[in-house]
């Protein structure tokens, strides 16, 4: 165990050995006898409807099936003996048609019969998947348009994800399921503009049910119709890169949904196909289905799916949802994880820690520049080392509990009470041998039932006292710690940093998408953009600050130790003053230095600090009008560090509720 570094592992080294070899032994049999295991995954390749030179070709994997009969406009969606597929193994059926036979947008099903019973479904590879506008039964739809001719490159690898969370669907002000080409022309301007690197795409892979939010999955290779098309989501993929932004892919693969005429239960008559059988097949509180990550087949089917968006869409990568559902029994429900013992009791599932490590290190096979981001609350050890470290290869883990402690702050304590010291040790625990995505608030925050933080702050003020002409006490506090949150989650961030569509710049209300609770009402899954665009709102300055802010971090930075360039995320942060009398925190990150007041009420001039020796000069202030401040802060005024009492102090004034970033030369 010498490759791990963390000494309180080391009393559990043999539980973690075991669970390396067995991963060993697992990544050997789905290997085979191929060069990498990304080379022996490739179902998608093999099951589903392919056309080769020839002829249409569709291949399923139906076990327990009887017989199975292709449905269609040409046999009246009928069982007809002329559409029966055949047994070419114990396990496979197939069916081979003539050209003219199918042609593209031809809608068709699967009838399986089994003993006992029979049903209409959907193959489990189909990669097209089409609802009526009427009945609302989703089809299989026969896809064979023009291949899509990609015309940029990927953007070089992203060592430090600014990532910007979207959902397609909720992305414009219009009343309606936004399209991918509607987002395209015009959302990803705003996000191109804003400076982000990354954007995190929701809600891809077909899901029944629009208001799970993209999470209750039916289709895993399919990409959602209710947006537009492959091809169209192709183009804001190749436009994304062309602008220099990366685009991953929200995947999930902890669970799927319990629809058998849409999904993948009971496709051929059994619950145990693709999942556990019986309670362990069931998640309670998701009512979805848990895939038996045991299984060759089943961990082909997800490795291939991995492998499949990557290469047919050109994703940079994923982040993987609901990791902690996966990694133990009981689904980390109810569990206190407060020490390492939770991790080691024997309720971890080592068949998807197996798994897990698996597509690590089938992505990473595929494209070594990915991006892999688990989405995991119980801060499981070793999530994001390495395989050869013992690790399950993940790049980074969310900071999950950052966006917890802020809501827990707003909540609970009043502003005199938020101790500096408390909030930068929240901000900043985390394994050193881990790497992080920091936020203050993603999608989780704003669902209904809950408030974004500036709603939060503002509450029925951000209705009436928004405007450039009104003066509010409330509107001004919010405004300040909006941007005094934000500044200070991603300058303490460890590796990377995460907005959701619309927060950056204060976004009011919550999200909640059509359904029969709210009488099926797009009023609040939608983007109000021109609330930003009108010049009479203070929304803008949150913007122009957000857009500041992650310029500022992302430009090239020429270190003096060496010939490479740097952004500032790249230096670690170092606290420089913990003030809690005063609410007072200053640390340095590179020659950047970050001064924060959190005081509501009070400001100190003349206040010294020691620092390293040289000039220090404003680059980024929540006090400059150009973002709604107040002004306190002259941008043109260089500061000189004095050496006194042996010591390099610097004297500054630091007005109450401001925070300001010094650039040292």
């Amino acid at each position: 165990m010498q490759r791990i570094t963390d000494p309180y592992l080391l009393s559990y080294a043999p539980i973690i050995e075991q669970r390396h070899f067995y991963t060993k032994e697992k990544l050997e049999m789905m290997q085979a006898d191929k060069l990498s295991l990304a080379d022996n995954c490739n179902s998608y390749l093999y099951y589903g409807l392919h056309f080769t030179e020839n002829e249409w070709i569709f291949r399923e994997w139906l076990p327990n099936a009887q017989q199975v009969f292709f449905l269609c406009d040409q046999n009246n969606w009928r069982a007809d003996p002329h559409f029966a597929l055949h047994k070419i193994d114990a396990e496979n059926w197939e069916i081979r048609f003539a050209p003219k036979q199918l042609k593209h947008g031809d809608l068709y099903k699967l009838l399986v019969v089994w003993q006992g019973g029979q049903g209409e479904r959907l193959p489990a590879h189909v990669q097209r998947v089409v609802q009526d506008n009427y009945t609302k039964i989703f089809s299989a739809q026969v896809w064979n348009p023009a291949p899509y001719k990609w015309k940029n490159p990927t953007p070089k690898i992203v060592k430090n994800p600014l990532i910007y969370e979207a959902h397609i669907g909720m992305s414009t002000e219009q009343k309606k399921v936004t399209s991918f080409t509607e987002f395209r022309l015009f959302v990803l301007p705003r996000i191109a503009n804003l400076g982000y690197n990354v954007i995190q795409l929701m809600a891809i892979q077909e899901h029944p049910y629009y208001g799970s939010f993209g999470y209750q999955v039916s289709n895993f290779f399919a990409v959602s119709s209710r947006y537009g098309t492959p091809e169209e989501l192709k183009q804001l993929i190749d436009e994304a890169h062309g602008l220099g932004i990366r685009v991953i892919l929200d995947i999930v693969h902890s669970h799927s949904v319990s629809n058998e005429q849409e999904g993948l239960g009971l496709l051929d008559g059994t619950e145990y196909q693709y999942f556990h059988q019986g309670e362990r097949g069931h998640h309670s509180l998701w009512g979805s289905r848990c895939f038996d990550y045991r299984k060759p087949q089943v961990l082909n089917f997800l490795l291939s799916n991995c492998k499949f968006w990557l290469e047919e869409f050109h994703f940079d990568g994923f982040r993987f949802d609901g990791v902690t559902s996966m990694l133990y029994y009981d689904h980390g429900n109810g569990v206190h994880f407060s020490g390492y013992e939770p991790y080691f009791d024997g309720n971890q599932d080592i068949d998807a820690i197996a798994y897990l490590t698996l597509a690590n290190i089938l992505i990473h096979q595929l494209r070594p520049d990915a991006i892999t981001i688990a989405e995991e609350v119980s801060g499981m050890p070793l999530l994001a080392q390495s395989f050869e470290n013992y690790g399950m290869g993940f790049d980074f883990r969310m900071q999950m509990g950052v966006p917890d402690y802020w809501i827990k702050l707003l909540k609970e304590k009043d502003d005199h009470a938020w101790h500096v010291g408390d909030l930068y040790y929240e901000l900043t625990n985390k394994r050193p041998e881990e790497k992080t995505i920091s936020y203050a608030e993603s999608h989780d925050q704003a669902l209904v039932g809950d408030k974004t933080l500036f709603f939060r702050m503002t509450d029925k003020e951000i209705y009436t006292a928004m405007s450039v002409f009104d003066q509010s006490l409330i509107v001004e506090r919010a405004m300040a710690l909006h941007k005094m949150i934000r500044l200070i989650t991603l300058g303490t961030a460890g590796d990377g940093y995460l907005t959701f569509m619309g927060n950056e710049w204060g976004h009011p209300e919550w999200i909640d998408f059509p359904r029969e609770g709210n009488n099926w009402s797009y009023q609040h899954a939608q983007r109000m953009w021109s609330l930003l665009d009108d010049k009479n709102l203070r929304f803008r300055f949150l913007n122009e600050f957000d857009k500041a802010m992650i310029h500022l971090f992302k430009q090239e930075i020429k270190t003096s130790s060496d010939d490479h360039n740097n952004n500032l995320l790249h230096f670690s942060p170092q606290v420089l003053v913990q003030d809690i009398e005063k609410q007072i925190l200053v640390f340095g990150r590179g020659a950047y230095l970050f001064v924060f007041n959190f005081s509501p009420d009070r400001s100190f001039s003349d206040y010294h600090f020691e620092v390293e020796a040289g000039k220090y000069t404003a680059v980024l202030s929540t006090e400059s009008p150009e973002y709604d401040g107040l002004n306190r802060i002259d941008a043109t005024v260089e500061h000189f560090s004095q050496y006194k009492y042996k010591k390099n102090l610097l004297s500054l004034y630091i007005p109450s509720r401001s925070a300001t970033v010094y650039s040292r030369k």
